[in-house]
């Protein structure tokens, strides 16, 4: 099937608990004024539908999970994956309180290979900054991490998105948030089957100063994405719009697949 075909079924409003409804209207009406959530939130509407399964793979404390759960619906499957463990049982509990049934939440990182890994984890005035964790296999130094006073290791389960895909058993993939903190390209490594079968949206985060302690740009990483058919967008004065290079001032980037022929 048309991917494209794929993503336009389904055009009728979730009807989802009332509890999940209201976060994630809560969730995009703020996003383009509250400095805690990304303003790329109020552009989820534009590509999940009702139906859809989406993966939200550093999901931290759920800000992208609950917009996704009220957008998919009840008819559709969120995946929520977060390595550390306090936030991962924080989504749970709020999963659990949302009566978000069709939500599942997956304690673990997403990388090139499956097996044991670490995350480092940096502490700011001996607390930890959950948001700059990073997976170290494959990672040279702490990047842009050296800001901080400390770290701590945590050890965690390393999966891939074919894995993840394959495990809970979806015969569909469309869309995709990846928020690494420089591993994007080691995602994409691990999920070649998803991309080529699926064709899903990919919501990635993309800075230089991360990518570079796994030895990568981001140039790397558009041309991968170019190279496999995809089109690149950032969300501009409430509208997705077309760049053809990472652009200072913006950290998220849509890519969108390009209809097969």
């Amino acid at each position: 099937m048309d991917p494209d075909a794929r993503r336009s079924r389904g055009s009728a409003a979730p009807s989802g608990p009332p509890a999940v409804r209201a976060a994630g209207a809560a969730l995009r009406g703020l996003a383009p004024y509250a400095f805690f959530i990304e303003r790329e939130v109020a552009g989820l509407a534009e590509i999940v539908r009702p139906g859809h399964v989406c993966l939200d793979i550093g999901a931290e404390y759920g800000l992208y999970t609950c917009t996704l759960a009220d957008l998919a619906g009840p008819g559709g499957r969120v995946l929520a994956v977060e390595p550390l463990p306090g936030p991962a049982a924080f989504l749970r509990s709020a999963v659990r309180a949302l009566g978000a049934g069709h939500v599942c939440v997956v304690r673990g990182a997403v990388g090139a290979d499956e097996g044991p890994g670490a995350l480092s984890l940096p502490l700011r005035r001996g607390l930890p900054v959950h948001g700059r964790a990073f997976l170290t296999t494959g990672a040279e130094g702490v990047g842009p991490n050296v800001e901080f006073a400390g770290e701590r290791a945590v050890a965690t389960r390393v999966t891939t998105l074919d894995a993840l895909v394959e495990g809970a058993g979806l015969d569909r993939i469309d869309f995709v948030k990846a928020d690494v903190e420089g591993a994007e390209l080691r995602v994409l490594d691990g999920g070649r089957r998803t991309l080529r079968d699926h064709r899903p949206a990919l919501l990635l985060e993309i800075e230089d100063r991360h990518l570079a302690k796994y030895g990568a740009r981001a140039t790397d990483v558009v041309e991968r994405l170019a190279g496999l058919g995809y089109r690149m967008s950032v969300w501009v004065a409430g509208a997705w719009r077309p760049v053809d290079r990472v652009r200072e001032g913006h950290r998220n980037y849509l890519f969108t697949a390009e209809p097969r022929h």
